[in-house]
């Protein structure tokens, strides 16, 4: 049984980001199943600190930006949106090169808040970060 909201497409999710720090980043959302979300990130001149290797903070960014759109992607976008409380991200292994794979999956699914597990792998399929967020599940204004 799917978690979502509603059926979303790949192209969908990914038009939202355009103009972003998603976009900069270079972050593409990649899968969508029923309880997880993945996507990919580079580890590029974008993303590196100047040891030429991922920046911590970009891990993060990659997790927060996972996290908060699949938590987003359950509430009803008419009475509802996610936004982020807390984030805890352990770095577990450098990322020199390539794309940095993100997998989404909740851990707890409330009415008033989400906590999202964040795991990222290298091109060897080797753990890279493990992330904890915590979402708020707020009510939309109606303007």
């Amino acid at each position: 049984m799917s978690i979502w909201f509603d059926q979303y497409s790949l192209e969908q999710i990914n038009s939202q980001n355009t103009n972003t720090m998603v976009e900069h980043c270079g972050i593409k959302i990649t899968s969508i199943d029923e309880d997880t979300l993945a996507g990919t990130m580079p580890a590029d001149h974008r993303n590196k600190q100047p040891f030429g290797i991922l920046h911590g903070g970009a891990n993060c960014v990659l997790a927060e930006t996972l996290g908060s759109i699949a938590a987003n992607l359950t509430c009803d976008p008419a009475k509802q949106h996610a936004v982020g409380l807390s984030i805890t991200t352990n770095h577990i292994k450098a990322v020199r090169n390539g794309l940095v794979t993100g997998i989404a999956k909740p851990l707890h699914l409330g009415k008033k808040t989400h906590v999202w597990e964040i795991q990222t792998f290298n091109e060897r399929n080797q753990l890279t970060s493990s992330t904890n967020l915590t979402l708020a599940i707020i009510e939309r204004l109606n303007s």
